[in-house]
Order: C-alpha cells, then sequence, then structure tokens
C-alpha cells in the first residue's frame, strides 16, 4: 500500500488503532505498519495503538494520547499536581487513573503510568480543550490531590505532608476545600479520610 494514500486517511486520527487501520482497509496488511514503523514513519504507542512522529512538536498530544491508549482513564496524581502548580518537581512521567489493571508503557512520546482505582472512584474529571479541537480528560485539582493521598499511603503524618512541598498560595487560594471534603466521603475510606485531616492541619486550610 502507498504510505501516503494511509497517511491521507489516518493522520487526522492523531492515535489510531490496527481496528480503525482494518475498518478501513480489511484487507490491509499488517506488515505495513512494522515496515513504516523501522523507517520512522509510525510511531507505536503500545500493542495495536499507533501515531505519528509528526504530533511529537504539537503541543498536548503527549497527554492526549495517555488517554487514548489505556481506557477508561484519566490524568491524575503528579502529572496533574504539577499541571495546576501545586507540587514543584517536573514530572517525567505521564500519570494516570484508570478502572483497569495497572499498567505502563514507554514510547516515543513518553513514560505512561497508569494506578488501579474501583470504577465508582472514576469521577472528579473535566474535559480540558487542547489543540485541533480536542479535549483531555483531566483531573480537577482536588481529585488529583484525593487519589495522591488515597493511593500512597506513607503520606500519613505532618513530616511526610510537609515533604510533599505543596504550593501555599494555590491551597488557600484556588483550592475549593468544600469540594476536596465532598468528594473525599465518596471514597469511603477513613484512611483518607485521616490523611486529608492532616493535610488541612499541615497547610493552615
Amino acid at each position: 500500500m502507498n504510505f501516503l494514500e494511509f497517511k491521507d486517511q489516518m493522520f487526522p486520527l492523531a492515535c489510531f488503532t490496527i481496528h480503525q487501520v482494518y475498518a478501513w482497509k480489511p484487507g490491509f496488511d499488517r506488515n505495513n505498519l512494522t515496515r513504516w514503523i523501522k523507517k520512522g514513519y509510525l510511531v507505536r504507542l503500545r500493542q495495536g495503538y499507533f501515531a505519528f512522529p509528526e504530533y511529537k512538536g504539537k503541543n498536548d498530544y503527549t497527554l492526549y494520547f495517555a488517554n487514548r491508549i489505556y481506557r477508561p482513564s484519566y490524568i491524575s496524581l503528579h502529572t496533574a499536581l504539577a499541571f495546576y502548580g501545586i507540587i514543584p518537581e517536573a514530572v517525567v512521567q505521564i500519570t494516570s487513573i484508570t478502572s483497569l489493571k495497572t499498567a505502563s508503557f514507554t514510547n516515543d512520546f513518553g513514560e505512561y503510568s497508569y494506578r488501579n482505582v474501583k470504577e465508582r472512584l472514576m469521577f472528579g474529571y473535566e474535559l480540558k480543550p487542547v489543540a485541533d479541537q480536542l479535549a483531555i480528560q483531566f483531573a480537577s485539582a482536588e481529585k488529583a490531590l484525593l487519589d495522591l493521598l488515597y493511593l500512597y499511603p506513607f503520606y500519613n503524618t505532618e513530616q511526610e505532608m510537609e515533604a510533599l512541598r505543596l504550593d501555599e498560595d494555590y491551597l488557600h487560594n484556588d483550592l475549593k476545600k468544600e469540594l476536596l471534603l465532598q468528594y473525599a466521603t465518596t471514597f469511603q475510606s477513613k484512611a483518607l479520610n485521616h490523611r486529608v485531616k492532616l493535610l488541612l492541619k499541615t497547610y493552615g486550610l
């Protein structure tokens, strides 16, 4: 098959699956993908998921692919907290929450990490519009904080809370405390409630 014909069809999708290719061309030879990856025409994001290398230079697509290659999922934890400026560190991995099993993938766009929660805890995220009329499922600041405290139980002392070095200006001026507490009750976790109280005490909220 002619690669340019293939690219004209698939490029607007940004991220596409082998099933989408077969839906377009039922007789498509999958060996073409292997050959095009070796030539650098395509990037394998994970088994069965592909993108074009041109998207490396486009804003937000690295985050968008996090949603696409493992679903359902939404961006949360360290990636979301860094996005909001709540934690000071630059984040290497793109961290997400999923109701599927915990997983990780590495490809030319980055390292993708997914942490599992129960399906009823898949809430507190919104669609953030990005480039080219796309949208990313992204945790609110409040839910990202709760996801972190829920999944990382060692944050259970004031010293550990201080070690997070959360941005106090954000916590006092932008964090929605009522929403944080409302979301926390949904977890139905005494341990999380304890860590939330510790967070509020440590940062004087």
